[in-house]
């Protein structure tokens, strides 16, 4: 860290902290206060988390504002000042990377705000608590899943593309080495990893199409997240090839139980996010109360097929789409 961006830091803090004991006469004594740094709620998997940790912070007491950040390491910065500034009591942190949540957890502690992270991960351990979905276990079900479909269809000799999410992020990492180590028992080939950036639609869908147009031996495309899975399949179907490369995912969007019981999707590990955010809230409220908790905090994923999906749509309902926010 340079000088100048030392004394920026110093900078930023002190106005901080001023700011928020000039605004402390302001808040009841009784109120108290979370703040959610999300990496982007317009994404289906982080709102739906934003609704967990709503759901609890409201059967908890605590006031609750979502700060979106857009995916942008730098709006999360400003969006960290501001929560600080209003006076939270707690922080729940969902970064945009491992990387950048360092800066963030420093900002905290130098405010004495204490941080637990759902999802993605962190540089440094400064955290009250870390919730995590077992992105590796996950990952290398679904590729066991998805072997099994190309066994089916007698494709197993053939080799399996992957659009990844961010290899810097500590779950990107996880899930990538679970699913090749799947891959890698079975005997299966991969035919390359191609890694999002700022997960559109059209993103998606060229790496897809540079995964088919690239390897004539392709049999399916493992897509590391959800949201984009039109961009993979649009890909599939322009180069003519429905129904000859299969398509697994990561995480859930509602109309995969539809696309699962039809056979379009081979399946999908799908992370519990409203769980998450309700066991995050539930994590602070303890620490806050000054219980000792888990540093730790690992959930399972849910490796979904057509073979299991009736049995989980109880669990898929509440922990996976969030539908118990809209009872």
């Amino acid at each position: 860290m340079t000088g100048s961006t030392k004394l920026l830091r110093i900078v930023i803090l002190s106005w901080t902290l001023a700011c928020q004991l000039a605004m402390a006469s302001d808040v009841p004594a009784a109120e108290k206060r979370l703040a959610y740094l999300v990496s982007d709620v317009h994404i289906p998997f982080w709102r739906i988390m934003a609704e967990g940790v709503r759901h609890k912070a409201g059967e908890r007491g605590y006031s609750l504002k979502v700060y979106s950040a857009g995916n942008q390491a730098r709006e999360e910065l400003r969006l960290t000042m501001e929560a600080i500034r209003s006076g939270v009591d707690g922080i729940i942190l969902s970064p945009t990377n491992s990387s950048a949540a360092v800066t963030v957890l420093e900002l905290a502690g130098d405010a004495g705000v204490p941080v637990v992270i759902s999802d993605i991960g962190a540089g440094a351990d400064s955290y009250v608590s870390y919730i995590e979905s077992d992105n590796h276990q996950g990952a290398y079900d679904v590729g066991h899943l998805l072997v099994d479909a190309m066994v089916e269809a007698d494709w197993e000799s053939g080799s399996v593309g992957i659009v990844a999410i961010p290899q810097k992020r500590a779950n990107g990492k996880a899930r990538t080495e679970g699913f090749l180590q799947a891959l890698t028992e079975r005997g299966v080939r991969t035919a390359g990893i191609l890694q999002q950036s700022d997960f559109s639609y059209r993103e998606t869908y060229d790496h897809t199409r540079t995964l088919i147009d690239r390897h004539p031996e392709l049999r399916a495309i493992w897509l590391q997240g959800s949201n984009r899975y039109r961009g993979a399949l649009d890909a599939i179907a322009d180069a003519g090839m429905t129904g000859e490369i299969l398509l697994v995912c990561f995480d859930a969007e509602p109309e995969f139980i539809g696309m699962i019981a039809s056979g379009q999707l081979v399946g999908a590990g799908m992370q519990q996010p409203f769980l998450m955010g309700e066991k995050a809230v539930e994590t602070m409220d303890l620490h806050l109360q000054g219980s000792e908790v888990e540093k730790l905090q690992r959930l399972s994923v849910l490796p979904v097929s057509r073979q299991n999906l009736d049995r989980l749509m109880p669990v898929i309902e509440r922990n996976v789409l969030g539908m118990e926010a809209a009872r």
